[in-house]
């Protein structure tokens, strides 16, 4: 599938970091990783780290699919609101995964200073407003249920949120707790570093078929690719996105584009943008979102619709952008942006906002790691974690949250 149209920000700002090799003859491993993007480069770093020898492998160059169509905006907030989420998955279970949400944002900070540059990481506040009166309401409920759940959260009327912020909005939640990171450059980073412990990556090489082991606990997984060369593995990932169900039999989330761009370098004022710098995005469904760069940039995102073919997206491109300049136009009227890049990507939404990690069936080897909706990033933190764990033998409570039958 292709994943984007249009000119993505990150790779286009980095260059092309590092090249990996296709696979050119037979491997063997204990984890054999099916994608390279942010998912899979999270994972072969938290397994190499582990001791565990792995093979990586992704059909397009490394990094070059969703991953660099993504915003990055880091929150802990999930596209499903606490109070929407508690009646479908119960109270414990939902605010459980609101704090792990919560809880990768600081494993980003964590693994960022650790790597050769902070990959454009930044500690930032989330801004949540009301895109009409009604919403205002939802989000005093919201406030109370994150408050009992324990999370950081301040509740904004609409004459305090245009004193603070200069946005109009009925109301808002402002949280302290979120970020923003460059995606394509802290998964060039990872994977180099799992290169480092011995991990093999392979880029332009398909997985093209997935034998299953016999005996299915004792054989190996046996990959066949497009490169007429063989993986063996004990276990497999697969951290493909919205291209899963092609090992998976069957599709768990429903396919949308969302549409992005970024502007030129703005002079700032006072330091910031806006004040604080905080992600912005609103209650709508779909929502616009915002979020700044290291170099003055504004990248905002939304306009998502339906996705029915790449060309479809491609031509809806230019209208979706003059539609994002005029919003945001609106909601930041001070900017006076120039875009210098807009893009599209393809991602996929669950009916409950939750990504999907675990075993296809319980005791099985083949695991999924499909970080869907707008926190892939900090699902797939904790899919590194908790797949990793599940490998050594250690399987996390957690895990049910994300439960591939729920």
């Amino acid at each position: 599938m292709d994943l984007r149209s249009g000119r993505a920000f990150w790779p286009l700002t980095n260059g092309l970091m590092h090249t990996y090799p296709p696979l050119s003859g037979d491997e063997r491993a204990d984890v054999l990783v099916i994608g390279a993007g942010i998912t899979g480069a999270l994972l072969a770093d938290r397994l190499s780290a582990a001791g565990l020898d792995v093979v990586v492998t992704d059909l397009r160059d490394t990094a070059f699919g969703s991953t660099s169509a993504s915003t990055a905006l880091l929150q802990y907030e999930i596209d499903t609101n606490l109070v929407d989420l508690i009646p479908m998955i119960g109270q414990a279970e939902a605010e459980r995964a609101y704090h792990l949400c919560r809880d990768a944002i600081d494993t980003v900070r964590d693994l960022t200073a650790e790597l050769p540059d902070d990959c454009g990481f930044r500690e930032r506040g989330s801004l949540y407003y009301a895109s009409n009166r009604r919403d205002a309401r939802m989000l005093a409920q919201e406030h109370a249920a994150r408050t009992r759940a324990g999370l950081n959260v301040e509740h904004l009327d609409a004459r305090t949120l245009k004193a603070r912020f200069g946005i109009t909005a009925p109301a808002a939640l402002f949280s302290p707790d979120g970020g923003e990171v460059d995606p394509y450059r802290l998964a060039q980073h990872l994977l180099q570093r799992a290169q480092g412990r011995g991990a093999r990556v392979y880029d332009r090489t398909e997985v093209t078929r997935l034998d299953e082991p016999r005996d299915g606990r004792r054989d190996d997984f046996t990959a066949h690719t497009d490169r007429h060369a063989k993986i063996q593995a004990r276990w497999v990932v697969v951290a493909t996105g919205y291209e899963a169900e092609k090992f998976l039999g069957r599709r768990l989330a429903t396919l949308k584009n969302s549409y992005a761009l970024a502007t030129e370098p703005i002079a700032e004022t006072d330091g910031e943008l806006w004040p604080t710098g905080c992600l912005i995005w609103e209650t709508a469904r779909p929502y616009l979102y915002a979020r700044t760069t290291g170099d003055g940039r504004v990248v905002i995102g939304g306009e998502d619709d339906n996705h029915h073919n790449p060309a479809r997206r491609e031509r809806a491109l230019p209208g979706k952008q003059k539609r994002l300049e005029r919003k945001l136009g609106k909601l930041l009227p001070h900017l006076h942006p120039e875009t210098a890049f807009a893009w599209a990507g393809t991602f996929g939404e669950t009916k409950d906002g939750l990504a999907y990690i675990g075993p296809r069936q319980t005791g099985d080897r083949l695991l999924f790691a499909l970080g869907y909706g707008g926190n892939g990033i900090t699902y797939s933190v904790q899919a590194a974690r908790l797949l990793t764990d599940l490998i050594q033998g250690e399987e996390h409570d957690d895990l049910r949250i994300f439960r591939l039958d729920r």
